[in-house]
């Protein structure tokens, strides 16, 4: 087993590193840097996209015929990680949900017709994007191909849109949306995914959802639609294939989070470590104390093994597997250990790390969603276990 990553991977992290500690990071302790919603203000980060393109630190998701850099998935976890040691870092690079996923997922399926339309000005930086699928009760949460109720009605040459959906993220700032909706009651290819534009009559945005928070760009927002018209040319892949581009599109972006989360868990601990290796109790540092130390020892290792399982789901994705149950283990470990490794933080930095003078309360916050974006934990789990049930034995065999 060889776990070193690649030269041109290697490069990318240094570049990212001195980017990052030059030009991002600073901002995180002036809270003028942040919007409303608790991300960085726009006009800042349209500064950083520029000098981040200048620098060539622009979508290292997309494939070389598209432009981009063309690495492997196991190249992409050290970066997006080493981009996630700032809680800004992501999307200064292009790199950030939803817009990351929703280019994953346009590149690989997209028309070169709707490539040129819907899926360039994001990855230019034009646009942001909003993937719309999750519906209110009791529409369609966790069980899409089941309880899915907005429908997609085909009159002549276009498709007729209604129903609601909410939760759907950065849909405020958005100009390009990727819907799956209901074309049938075929209980597996009963969906279809279409592409529209914010300018489209026969929708709009019932309200911003308050939320915990921070929040991406544009917010989580609610959504009606009440006769919005999409042409035909405007459907991505199939009649009926709106689940495959579902799975096709969250698969990745799982694990895409799973690489961010580990930079946010790693810049958690370093924060930790930095703290009590200065702070004094009792007489001497706080790292001397031995139950601080199995307080950072353990988290460590979470961390670790978070690594381990999202580097493996990246290596299967490259070999051409769907690795569903790699994915959907470094989901729930890496969410899990996200979790640990700022509240481990915020333990050992006391009143100070529950304030706002440290960024860990807004990553504490911002991990709590963890457990629940792009599938609950407990989804996840019952699919390992019908993945348990089916293979038996090969459920852990090697390769």
């Amino acid at each position: 087993m060889d776990f070193s990553i690649s030269p041109r991977a290697a490069e990318y992290v240094r570049q990212i590193d001195a980017f990052l500690d030059e030009h991002v990071i600073p901002l995180e302790s002036d809270r003028s840097s942040f919007d409303d919603g608790e991300n960085i203000r726009e006009d800042l980060l349209q500064k950083l996209h520029a000098k981040a393109l200048a620098a060539g630190l622009w979508n290292f998701q997309l494939p070389e015929k598209l432009g981009g850099k063309g690495l492997k998935f196991t190249e992409l976890v050290p970066i997006y990680e080493a981009a996630a040691r700032s809680i800004f870092g992501p999307v200064c690079f292009n790199i950030a949900a939803p817009d990351d996923g929703n280019i994953h997922l346009l590149s690989r399926v997209a028309t070169p017709e709707q490539q040129e339309r819907w899926l360039m000005p994001i990855v230019h930086g034009e646009v942001r994007s909003a993937i719309v699928m999750t519906e209110p009760a009791p529409g369609s949460g966790s069980d899409p191909a089941g309880m899915m109720l907005t429908t997609a009605e085909k009159k002549g040459d276009k498709w007729i849109i209604r129903g609601q959906k909410w939760f759907i993220t950065g849909a405020e700032a958005a100009e390009h949306f990727i819907l799956v909706a209901r074309t049938s009651d075929d209980p597996r290819r009963g969906l279809t995914a279409f592409l529209f534009d914010r300018s489209q009559p026969g929708w709009h945005i019932k309200r911003r959802i308050p939320i915990m928070g921070p929040e991406e760009h544009g917010g989580h927002c609610e959504l009606e639609f009440d006769g919005l018209e999409i042409p035909d040319e405007n459907r991505l892949m199939g009649v009926g294939e709106g689940l495959k581009a579902v799975q096709i599109r969250l698969g990745i972006a799982r694990l895409t989070h799973c690489m961010r989360w580990l930079g946010l868990s790693k810049r958690a601990l370093d924060i930790a470590c930095r703290h009590v290796q200065e702070r004094k109790a009792f007489g001497i540092t706080l790292m001397e104390h031995e139950g601080v130390q199995w307080m950072l020892g353990e988290a460590a290792m979470q961390v670790q093994m978070g690594r381990l399982l999202t580097y493996n789901a990246a290596y299967q994705l490259d070999l051409g597997h769907r690795a569903r149950k790699e994915v959907s283990m470094a989901k729930v470990a890496v969410a899990d250990c996200l979790h640990k490794a700022v509240d481990t933080a915020i333990q050992l930095l006391g009143a100070k790390g529950y304030s706002k003078d440290t960024i860990l309360e807004w990553m504490y916050r911002y991990a709590r969603q963890a457990r629940l974006v792009d599938g609950a934990s407990e989804v996840h789990k019952m699919v390992l276990a019908q993945h348990l049930t089916a293979e038996g034995p090969d459920f852990w065999k090697w390769g």
